[in-house]
């Protein structure tokens, strides 16, 4: 007895007609952007062996993963995440290439998450990937691609810019296991207060526990580095740098945005921070509470791969963004048909030449697969089409 002929698995849906225009034109839109830059269009295997995503850094845990075995018993994981693929091919493929490399992917990626109403296992990305570089001017033009491609969507946006290297930091400091680091890290990424500074309280009362507590609260303009500035240890040399070029990073990108976009500090972004190195950043759009943008620095990750070069990148959610314009009605009108072509007995092959002459003149026409005329006239008027064409002659 089939129970799952006639719907899709969890966390995935199929697209119709409007939805996948507005997909399209957003595609469109992003890829325009990063090729106008410079970029070049890779695209990576859907499968991959689950060595790519175990490495040193447990980037993604496999119960993530979707995982299938090949004829050879090998195990395969369908393609997560396009970063580490793109960082297996530039350490292999294009290790002898000339730096810095510039480029963007737009692809699926799969991996589970909570079973929750309305979550997404299978996601449209589009991102772009600067390989090369660990200069500041890298750093920007990132995220002012970040910003022009949330520009780009005609709707109020915001940019949310971190630093890993301060959590790492203040982290490194404490007598804590991998365990207990990455409760404090999760703590701290969903800003529960309380359960934070219970659990700190454990580790003792010092300049580190209670600058951790207040990590998660330091966000907003740009007053965020003074009150920073205030809470950490005296002798946190790298932190004061951090916080330091980060400034400098906050003064230049603000200019980016521009009317309809907001930029501001959250020292509290911590997420994968075995992954990310430096700079990271989140984007947001008006009325969608989860980000539609998220990248940043990530200077270790091909090294694993075997090729040691700097990286920084970010991946747009397209299909968040498009949930976003449905949600808002901003509907795209489907292709009006300009014209349909009827064949009466013998006249098909004319029927079939007269609707390609009236496409090369920039129509949209179809040609009538029944053979009564009548049928074709109330078919016409069901679907709007004004202009009825005859082989040979016109109505």
């Amino acid at each position: 007895m089939k129970n799952y002929d006639l719907i899709t698995p969890e966390g995935t849906r199929d697209l119709l007609f409007e939805e996948c225009i507005i997909r399209r034109g957003v595609e469109n839109v992003l890829t325009g952007i990063f090729s106008g830059r410079g970029y070049t269009e890779m695209i990576t295997s859907g499968l991959e062996f689950y060595d790519v995503f175990s490495l040193n850094s447990r980037y993604f845990p496999q119960e993530n993963l979707y995982k299938l075995t090949d004829t050879k018993g090998r195990l395969i994981v369908i393609r997560p995440d396009s970063t580490m693929p793109i960082a297996r091919v530039i350490a292999t493929r294009l290790r002898d290439a000339v730096l810095p490399l510039r480029l963007y992917y737009r692809q699926n990626v799969y991996r589970t998450g909570p079973l929750l109403k309305g979550r997404s296992d299978e996601i449209m990305q589009a991102g772009i990937e600067l390989v090369g570089s660990d200069s500041e001017m890298a750093d920007l033009e990132v995220i002012s691609t970040a910003v022009e491609s949330l520009k780009s969507l005609d709707m109020e946006f915001s940019i949310e810019l971190g630093h890993i290297g301060i959590f790492k930091e203040l982290v490194s400091r404490l007598d804590v296991s991998r365990r207990e680091r990455e409760k404090i890290r999760r703590l701290i990424e969903n800003k529960d207060f309380p359960a934070l500074n219970d659990y700190l309280d454990t580790f003792g009362r010092t300049p580190v526990t209670d600058a951790l507590k207040r990590l998660p609260a330091l966000f907003g303009g740009e007053e965020v580095f003074d009150r920073a500035e205030e809470l950490i240890p005296d002798d946190s040399l790298n932190i004061r740098r951090i916080l330091s070029y980060m400034r400098e990073i906050y003064s230049v990108a603000s200019e980016f945005c521009g009317e309809g976009g907001n930029i501001s500090v959250d020292l509290g972004i911590v997420n994968k921070t075995d992954y990310y190195t430096g700079i990271v950043f989140k984007g947001y759009l008006e009325g969608h509470g989860d980000e539609v943008v998220s990248g940043g620095r990530y200077d270790g990750l091909i090294a694993e791969f075997g090729y040691d070069v700097p990286a920084v990148g970010f991946a747009v959610n397209i299909d968040a963004i498009s949930k976003v314009i449905e949600k808002n009605g901003i509907l795209p009108a489907l292709p009006r048909i300009d014209a349909i072509v009827f064949a009466r007995e013998g006249f098909e092959a004319d029927a079939f030449r007269k609707a390609q002459e009236l496409r090369e003149q920039g129509l949209v026409v179809e040609t009538a697969l029944s053979g009564d005329i009548d049928s074709v006239r109330e078919y016409a008027r069901e679907r709007k089409i004004a202009r009825i064409v005859i082989a040979g002659e016109e109505m």
